[in-house]
């Protein structure tokens, strides 16, 4: 017989037991079983048009080239006329798929929008692809960003408004024929302390908030919303050149996140930065203090080489 003091340890033993095998078994199923098996939604069946904002460098143009390779027709929305013309060259004559091609500064008012709405009607759009975004140009304190107004303006408009809108935009006609995917790019850093990051990871927690509630309210309707927050991408805008494991290439980093589509709403997209951001969280749940330490000083390690370099130059 057990003492009731023993009875309730063992129960909190298999309280605990209990949500170690399960999250075990969540990060098995999210990352192999279910895209070994393919439970992810065929994109290919929401509609015949892909839009993707953001999608002449970078993961932007990773997400229309994987879905023009699918045989998805793409929209190509970003600001350079130029990228654009190159990019959608490529899709068309590698992919065998037709392109639109939309100039857009999503750092401007709502003319923008009005624009890109009147660009897209009359298409099926099956898939959207929120991706457009900025951040600093290196880790630094909120009271010392240089040109603070406009930096703060652009990446809100940038960042918050883009999703917003487009959203807006787009998924009337995904609900009307009950069927369309809407992936918004947040950021990994929206899950934990971003000090000298602080505008720009306060806007992709607005992303992360702002998709996860729009997806139980579209879970009736047919359309999927997803919450992708990456860790690092071996990215012009990241100014990681080579890509690693940890930092992937744009191509396989999507190639992974599409995999997840269907089967994670709220999702990092990739393995390897699923275990960055349960490390840095469990470091967190054990002391707070410790984990806010070390990425204060690995950003201001950033801040100061970015400083000292610019000096140099």
């Amino acid at each position: 017989m057990f003492t009731p003091l023993e009875k309730v340890g063992i129960i909190c033993l298999s309280v605990v037991g209990f949500q170690i095998v399960r999250s075990l078994f969540r990060v098995l199923y999210n990352h192999v079983i279910g895209p070994a098996f393919r439970m992810n939604v065929d994109v290919t069946k929401m509609g015949s048009w892909a839009v993707v904002t953001g999608s002449t460098d970078g993961v932007g143009k990773a997400y229309a080239e994987a879905l023009a390779k699918k045989g998805m027709n793409v929209v190509l929305i970003s600001r350079s006329m130029d990228k654009l013309e190159n990019v959608g060259g490529e899709i068309e004559k590698n992919f065998n798929v037709s392109t639109k091609l939309i100039a857009a500064d999503f750092t401007e008012g709502p003319a923008t929008y009005q624009k890109i709405e009147k660009e897209l009607y009359g298409l099926e759009i099956g898939v959207l692809i929120n991706n457009v975004g900025m951040s600093y140009p290196y880790p630094e304190y909120f009271n010392d960003l240089p040109d603070k107004s406009v930096v703060c303006n652009n990446l809100i408009q940038c960042n918050v408004y883009s999703v917003t809108n487009m959203c807006q935009i787009v998924l009337p006609q995904m609900i009307e024929r009950g069927k369309g995917v809407i992936v918004n790019v947040s950021s990994a850093s929206a899950l934990f302390p971003s000090p000298l990051l602080t505008v720009y990871a306060a806007t992709k927690a607005y992303v992360d908030k702002f998709s996860t509630d729009l997806a139980i309210e579209c879970s009736k309707k047919g359309v999927i919303v997803q919450s992708l927050l990456p860790g690092y991408v071996a990215t012009k805008m990241s100014k990681i050149r080579r890509s690693t494991w940890m930092a992937p290439s744009a191509p396989r980093y999507v190639d992974r996140a599409m995999l997840s589509i269907g089967i994670e709403e709220r999702t990092t997209g990739y393995f390897a930065h699923k275990l960055m951001v349960s490390t840095i969280q469990l470091v967190e749940s054990l002391s707070p203090r410790l984990a806010i330490w070390i990425i204060l000083r690995t950003m201001e390690n950033i801040r100061r080489r970015a400083h000292k370099k610019t000096t140099t130059n």
